[in-house]
């Protein structure tokens, strides 16, 4: 590597052990903490800062890198930056990493650049791999369901995507309980190495709960990725006095917005991070541990705009058993 600084974190409660847990009844270990590329790794961020989120993530024990075809912005960005990413710096570790990459939602004009049809799913690849330089994906997604497209054919492309060697395993994102359970079997009956399921959650978004997935998915051995469990960014110390200027509410605006931030909200972000506090925890730290308080999510996806936020979450590692009395109290502010 060159000269590039990398950040170095300020000494903690993280020694330097990630933790590995199996996912689903598959082979496959993931970290603890994984790293997305959602935010922050398009065509409109500074490129050396990429570079140290990855180095420092890498540094602390994240192995696995989860991207799609779409990311950006501008769509596709995120890949290409990561596939420079790996030549300056990772590529030689590429059997120590887990990379993803999905489609699924709009990537290109016309009829062939969105759903779950073969065409598009095989042409989505076969771009991705090129962006990233790669000749294979560790994970590949179907990233949404589509009920334009039978199910049957998403399934065939998916096992045909394996066996042409261009990913080890397959995946699935925002597929609710009824979708999960179809698509199980049916990846099953063909021996396909199916393995996880990504979806949001956190301590403000349950649906993943309250529907039965992440039970099922526990029982079943398919593994769970849990994204956006920050909440956008809520269940961090950034809104704890409102909505500051910097927010991504002020300089983005698409996924959250200021109607989200309400007086009860705030009331009990403000509640959680006493409860954090009392664990010795900031509050990130908290909804991080939370979501892999049980042991059935695999690993939690965080984002991050530095590398300092990913020194700070992998913090977590180690810390995520909760006492009765802080799940009862937690359970009581978001009653």
């Amino acid at each position: 590597m060159d000269n590039l600084p990398v950040y170095v974190a300020d000494s903690g409660r993280y020694d330097g052990r990630m933790e590995y847990h199996r996912c689903g009844s598959s082979g496959l270990k993931l970290p603890a903490v994984s790293l997305g590329f959602w935010h922050n790794f398009g065509s409109n961020a500074n490129f050396d800062n990429m570079r140290m989120m990855v180095r420092t993530a890498f540094d602390a024990g994240i192995t696995h890198f989860d991207l799609a075809n779409n990311y950006g912005p501008e769509a596709g960005s995120a890949e290409e930056n990561f596939g420079r990413i790996l030549k300056k710096d990772l590529g030689r570790y590429r059997d120590e990493l887990i990379i993803s990459t999905k489609a699924g939602y709009g990537m290109w004009d016309g009829p062939y650049g969105d759903g779950g049809s073969r065409k598009y799913l095989m042409a989505s690849l076969d771009q991705s791999l090129q962006r990233m330089g790669l000749d294979y994906v560790d994970i590949f997604y179907h990233h949404r369901p589509d009920p334009e497209t039978p199910l049957e054919e998403t399934v065939t492309a998916l096992a045909d995507i394996v066996k042409s060697g261009k990913a080890l395993y397959v995946g699935i994102s925002n597929y609710n309980l009824e979708q999960t359970q179809a698509i199980t079997g049916m990846l099953r009956e063909r021996h396909v190495p199916f393995i996880i399921n990504q979806r949001k959650y956190s301590m403000f978004v349950r649906d993943i709960e309250t529907e039965g997935t992440k039970h099922w998915c526990a029982q079943n051995g398919v593994g769970i990725i849990a994204f956006c469990p920050l909440a956008q960014g809520l269940l961090t110390g950034k809104y704890l006095n409102g909505i500051p200027e910097d927010s991504r509410i002020r300089t983005d605006g698409r996924f959250l917005h200021a109607s989200d931030v309400t007086e009860k909200r705030l009331s009990e972000i403000r509640a959680l991070n006493a409860v954090a506090g009392e664990r010795g925890q900031s509050l990130a730290q908290l909804a991080l541990s939370w979501a892999l308080r049980d042991g059935e999510v695999t690993s939690v996806l965080i984002g991050a705009s530095r590398p300092s936020q990913i020194a700070e979450n992998v913090k977590i590692v180690g810390h995520t058993a909760f006492t009765q009395d802080e799940i009862d109290a937690i359970e009581k502010i978001l009653a």
